[in-house]
C-alpha cells in the first residue's frame, strides 16, 4: 500500500530570530516567527507525513498553546512524527518540498539541507528534494521579503 501526504506552512519573518529551514540555519537578518523555532520547512514535512499516515495535522499534535512547544526545535517535533509513522507501519519512500523565499537566496544551503532531512528521516539523498523559488516581488509580505511558504508532498509505503 502506497499513501500521499501533502503539507504546507507560512511563516512572518522578523528581525531578532535565527532562520532555519530544514534544520538548517540559513545566514540572515530576518528569521520565522513561531511559537517553535518557526522551521515552516520542516513544518510543511511533518503535515505531509501525518497527512499520509491519517493522522492529524502538526496544529493539533504540538498545539501553538502548550507551553512545552515554546521555542522547541522543530527537529524534536520531526523525530517524534517520524516514530510515529513508522509505529504504524509506514516508510517513507520520497519527499519533495519547495521553499518560496525572497531573500537570502538557498541555492548554497539545498545540499546541506538535503543532507539534513534525509539523515533525520532515515532515506536516501536523493529521497529529499528541495526546490527554491522567488515571489518575483509579487504576492505582498512573500515579494516583500517579510515571510516564507514552504510545501511539501511525501510518499508513505506499507507492507
Amino acid at each position: 500500500m502506497i499513501r500521499i501526504g501533502t503539507g504546507w506552512d507560512i511563516h512572518k519573518l522578523v528581525k531578532d530570530r535565527p532562520l532555519v529551514l530544514g534544520g538548517i540555519e540559513i545566514e540572515s537578518d530576518k528569521g520565522c516567527l513561531g511559537h517553535s523555532d518557526g522551521d515552516a520547512l520542516i513544518h510543511a514535512v511533518i503535515d505531509s507525513l501525518l497527512g499520509a499516515a491519517g493522522m492529524e495535522d502538526i496544529g493539533t499534535l504540538f498545539p501553538d498553546t502548550d507551553p512545552n512547544y515554546e521555542g522547541i526545535s522543530s527537529v524534536v517535533l520531526l523525530q517524534d512524527v517520524v516514530d510515529m509513522i513508522h509505529s504504524k507501519g509506514y516508510s517513507i519512500v520520497n519527499v519533495d518540498t519547495t521553499v518560496i523565499l525572497q531573500s537570502p537566496k538557498l541555492g548554497p544551503y539545498k545540499d546541506n539541507i538535503r543532507q539534513f532531512m534525509s539523515v533525520t528521516l532515515d532515506i536516501g539523498f536523493e529521497d529529499f528534494t528541495v526546490k527554491a523559488k522567488t515571489a518575483e516581488h509579487m504576492l505582498g509580505e512573500l515579494g516583500a521579503g517579510d515571510a516564507v511558504v514552504c510545501q511539501s508532498s511525501c510518499l508513505l509505503s506499507k507492507e
